[in-house]
């Protein structure tokens, strides 16, 4: 199970390094337009920048994938929220400075982490139908159409929501990822929780782009956390088998709740804002 935390953490690592060059890259496409534009990946994969934090974002994405299929995804997920006290460190090689209560937030980070490790326990998923799988493809395509909805709503609605939507289509991906058939290539591409995780992870830059790119960066990020680490796990936990050691179950309440709280209080760090910006 050792192995598995460290590629929680290792995803974290990766994700919340690729952040601060996507957001960089995202911003230096921003054409004043507004809604969701598909277009906006094609700008931004021009962006070097924006290159590099996708080769990161490939490397977390297999820890991730490695992760999920020994520890539970409430695990998971909180570390992957964690990403935002990496990304909050990786700012200080930019000029940004962190208030006292970020540090803070940053340490409460780290002790909800090490509950939840020391909590966890090894497992697969519970077995699920065709059925699971084939609903994930639908929540796709609903996420699909929130979101395009989300982009055409009045500023105030459209941050957040974007946020959430992203944050929903990042737990599909989770979800996907949990229950995938791996057996062999053919049980693969044969499953439809394959494409799901593939639209979903598409559907998730897209979205998260779209909210960064004009709005606030703490709405979109903190809306996001919640939507990519809450409803997988509560997932995990009633359909997929999800449990803790056994006498840890508060220990592992507690870290979780540490871990998301923290990682919303460091919200702004969703994106790498200018050093003045930051120190404000």
């Amino acid at each position: 199970m050792w192995w598995g935390l460290l590629c929680a953490v290792a995803a974290a690592v990766a994700y919340g390094v690729a952040s601060v060059f996507q957001a960089v890259a995202a911003r230096a496409v921003d054409d004043g337009g507004s809604g969701v534009d598909p277009r906006l990946l094609v700008r931004v994969l021009r962006q070097w920048r924006y290159v590099l934090g996708l080769g990161l974002d490939a490397l977390g994405f297999v820890a991730q994938l490695v992760a999920l299929r020994v520890l539970p995804l409430f695990v998971v997920q909180a570390a992957l929220a964690a990403s935002l006290a990496v990304t909050a460190v990786a700012a200080l090689a930019v000029g940004a400075r962190l208030a006292r209560r970020e540090w803070t937030a940053i340490a409460v980070v780290c002790a909800g982490l090490a509950l939840l490790g020391a909590s966890a326990q090894s497992e697969g998923s519970a077995p699920v139908g065709t059925a699971f799988h084939a609903g994930l493809l639908v929540v796709v395509a609903v996420l699909a159409v929130a979101g395009w909805g989300a982009g055409r709503a009045p500023e105030r609605i459209r941050t957040p929501a974007l946020g959430l939507i992203a944050g929903l289509c990042f737990g599909t991906v989770a979800l996907a990822g949990r229950v995938l058939t791996v057996t062999g290539v053919g049980s693969v591409l044969t499953d439809p929780a394959a494409y799901a995780l593939a639209a979903a992870g598409v559907l998730a830059m897209l979205f998260f782009a779209s909210a960064l790119q004009r709005g606030s960066v703490t709405t979109a990020t903190a809306l996001m956390v919640v939507g990519e680490t809450v409803v997988p796990s509560v997932i995990g936990v009633l359909v997929l088998g999800d449990s803790t050691r056994a006498g840890f179950g508060t220990a592992a309440v507690a870290g979780f709740v540490l871990a998301v709280a923290a990682a919303l209080a460091l919200a702004r760090f969703g994106e790498l804002e200018s050093p003045q910006e930051t120190a404000t």
